[in-house]
């Protein structure tokens, strides 16, 4: 009888716990060989993340496009074990209704074609034969950044809206790269400005390759002017994010952000209402770095 009365009192002490339920954190979904019509681009691995709600609701959300999609998620996917931990920042921000809920796109970088995937193919095109020729060398095959860009406007998001409830115009869609990803992110938000209304450039690496590889007479930074001033245009609503640390392959970023700054205002684009630039001291070139920041990254985009 004790015991029986001893089972009855656990029973009803457990009960609550046993109907609490674990908070949604959203769902992911795998898409091991995304379609590609680019000859140059071979089907990446895709990982979307769905916000909580998404499979209870009807709303249709904003996308955020992320490159290197092996860093966005996932410790065990990461070369280096570590993550932006892009999900996390977006349950935060989402939690404290900082930003309406949104869909995270991440895409898989290539591994050894990633530079020459992820370089502007319109600044290669601009740049004398010797610069071409140190490019070239980094590269170690043809640069395919503009069919990269084919292949996710013609291919993923396309996809991606027809299999989602997207938001599909520029107004809620983003990119989000670092260091070589900053490049092709900034390289879609300028090409693109119908589709991409919204650009993160992290540590971005203006200088296309390591210093020390340049020609002495190499004008990178006047490649980068002559491209903002034939194509960039005004803002007209878009958004666009940059910064950089100050420590590791980031110290190298100051006066180069500083000039690409200047050269947005001389075109019209206003700080703190078109762009942001931002710097953050002691901040190395890697994911940890990158990932202490989303949150500011995704408010100042998305919010």
């Amino acid at each position: 009888m004790i015991r029986a009365l001893a089972m009855l009192v656990l029973a009803l002490v457990a009960t609550p716990a046993l109907a609490e339920t674990a908070p949604d954190t959203g769902r992911f979904v795998e898409i091991p060989a995304a379609t590609s019509t680019q000859p140059e681009i071979a089907a990446p691995h895709i990982v979307v993340w769905l916000p909580p709600g998404y499979d209870a609701s009807r709303r249709r959300y904003a996308v955020v496009y992320m490159h290197d999609g092996q860093n966005v998620f996932f410790p065990e996917r990461s070369a280096f074990h570590k993550v932006w931990g892009a999900d996390k920042a977006a349950l935060r921000l989402i939690a404290a209704k900082r930003v309406a809920p949104f869909i995270i796109v991440a895409i898989d970088n290539p591994l050894g074609a990633r530079y020459r995937q992820y370089f502007p193919q319109g600044i290669y095109d601009i740049a004398p034969a010797d610069v071409r020729a140190v490019f070239d060398k980094s590269a170690g095959g043809p640069i395919t950044g503009d069919a990269y860009l084919r292949f996710l406007v013609r291919d993923l998001k396309p996809m991606i809206d027809r299999t989602y409830r997207t938001l599909p115009d520029a107004a809620h869609t983003a990119m989000v790269g670092s260091s070589m990803g900053g490049l092709i992110t900034c390289y879609a938000f300028v090409r693109y400005p119908t589709v991409f209304g919204r650009a993160g450039c992290v540590s971005t690496h203006w200088l296309l390759t390591m210093p020390t590889e340049l020609p002495p007479h190499a004008d990178v930074l006047g490649l980068w002017k002559r491209f903002f001033a034939a194509h960039l245009g005004k803002p007209a609503g878009r958004k666009l994010w940059m910064d950089h640390g100050t420590k590791t392959l980031d110290a190298n970023y100051a006066p180069w952000q500083a000039a690409i700054d200047a050269e947005l205002v001389r075109l019209g684009w206003r700080e703190g209402r078109d762009f942001a630039s931002r710097t953050y001291q002691g901040a190395a070139h890697e994911e940890n770095a990158w990932a202490a920041r989303m949150d500011d990254i995704f408010a100042w985009l998305l919010g």
